[in-house]
């Protein structure tokens, strides 16, 4: 969410940065804002004043009773009381203009970084940099859901049965390879300094609202009947609202902290053949990155984040590559984002595995995640990434490891986790 401050002095770099992300119908918000905080700085001004009145009236009620002049005393006391009216009224309605303000600022999108390439959607984002050499076997690679059966490793429509189509079981080595790679994943990021979380898998609406869009919000979260819980579509969303209403000191910064999670998704729409069996689905578990630091050091750990996902998937034998997502595939509270995509040999291209983002201030400014500094107090910025998410990782793991004859090589780094085997098959 953006400052009003800023907007209120600087309405022209809004409107470009909206056009920038190709949201024209939200243009007029900006001077609906501007209008709607001028009355509530004047209605304030006259609250202010009323209640300045009021609180000088009253002192002389006092001096009045002490001079014997009741009738006087009784005749400012309905003063006070017709100023307590007005004060309430006005009090009201500025409530009311502020929570309008609120809520037009929580549409209108975050200030993208400079060096955010302006395009419609993610068929425009750009390569950055490629890492590992992508291999096309000799041999044909099987559809994912192929490779799984052959191992008895999935059952998709026992899965339908019990759940309905986005769901699965995996089963055996599938099964143990799935969790070999969150295991790794996780000490993978313990070993460089992050801090293990285990977060609540379900977050009221303050919290949902604080991290993420009304747009995301609607697309991806399931509520709980009944109740005030939403079930989190990535852990990042607990994890960042560990932070909800915290004054941090300066010196304690940075927060890292790396958290596993399941994460539950609507994923609404239907998809292709490249996108069936676990590719997008309903629930997965994820082990995921967040840090909270100082405004001037997000660059840093923007690029340090997204870095780690790169090194853990080039242990794994994955080429990868890095895209800069464009300003129109850029969600609502982002400043800048890239994802991660791994090689797939059987599509010949690379797919979607994680994404890395800097938020800036913007979630910081909604959940009142504030830093105590020298110089006073202000937001933190927040930033997160996948780590790993199986079983979409799955795919990239079996595709570039496959062999002619059926088997799947193990990595070296995996192979404490799969009891020491260094092949499947």
């Amino acid at each position: 969410m953006i400052d009003i401050r800023f907007l209120r002095e600087n309405p022209d770099v809004v409107k470009q940065n909206i056009k920038n992300k190709f949201q024209d119908d939200k243009l007029p918000l900006v001077d609906e804002v501007i209008e709607l905080d001028a009355k509530a700085r004047e209605t304030q001004g006259k609250a202010d004043a009323l209640r300045a009145d009021r609180n000088k009236i009253s002192k002389q009620i006092g001096a009045l009773m002490a001079q014997g002049k009741k009738e006087e005393a009784e005749a400012t006391k309905k003063l006070v009381t017709e100023r307590s009216a007005e004060l309430a009224a006005l009090e009201e309605q500025e409530k009311e203009l502020q929570e309008k303000i609120t809520n037009i600022m929580m549409v209108i999108p975050n200030i993208i970084d400079p060096s955010v390439p302006i395009g419609k959607d993610d068929s425009e984002n750009v390569e950055i940099q490629k890492y590992g050499e992508p291999v096309v076997p000799e041999f044909d690679v099987p559809y994912h859901t192929e490779i799984m059966e052959k191992f008895d490793g999935i059952d998709l429509d026992a899965a339908g049965k019990v759940a309905g189509n986005g769901f699965y079981y995996l089963m055996g080595d599938i099964a143990r390879l799935h969790s070999a790679i969150i295991s790794y994943a996780r000490d993978f990021m313990i070993d460089r300094g992050f801090t293990y979380c285990i977060p609540p898998f379900m977050i009221r609406s303050n919290v949902v609202t604080g991290v993420m869009s009304f747009a995301e919000m609607d697309a991806m979260m399931y509520k709980i009947e009944g109740e005030d819980l939403y079930l989190i579509g990535t852990s990042e969303h607990s994890m960042i609202g560990k932070f909800i209403d915290t004054i941090i000191k300066e010196d304690q910064l940075p927060k890292t902290l790396t958290s596993y999670s399941p994460c539950f998704r609507k994923e609404k729409g239907a998809h292709g053949i490249e996108e069936r069996g676990v590719y997008r689905i309903h629930q997965f578990e994820k082990q995921e990155m967040i840090v909270v630091c100082k405004p001037e050091e997000s660059p840093m750990w923007f690029d340090k984040l997204w870095q780690n996902t790169v090194d853990l998937f080039r242990t794994l034998d994955i080429p990868v590559r890095t895209l800069e997502c464009c300003s129109g595939d850029l969600a609502d509270l982002k400043v800048k984002s890239i994802d991660v995509e791994a090689w797939s040999p059987r599509q010949k291209k690379y797919f979607e595995v994680g994404s890395c983002s800097n938020l800036g201030d913007a979630q910081a400014r909604r959940l009142k995640i504030r830093v105590d500094g020298e110089n006073g107090k202000y937001f933190a910025h927040t930033l997160n990434n996948t780590v790993v998410a199986p079983p979409r990782m799955l795919i990239a793991f079996l595709e570039n490891n496959l062999n002619a004859d059926g088997s799947v090589n193990i990595p070296e780094a995996l192979r404490p986790y799969m009891g020491g085997k260094d092949k499947i098959q």
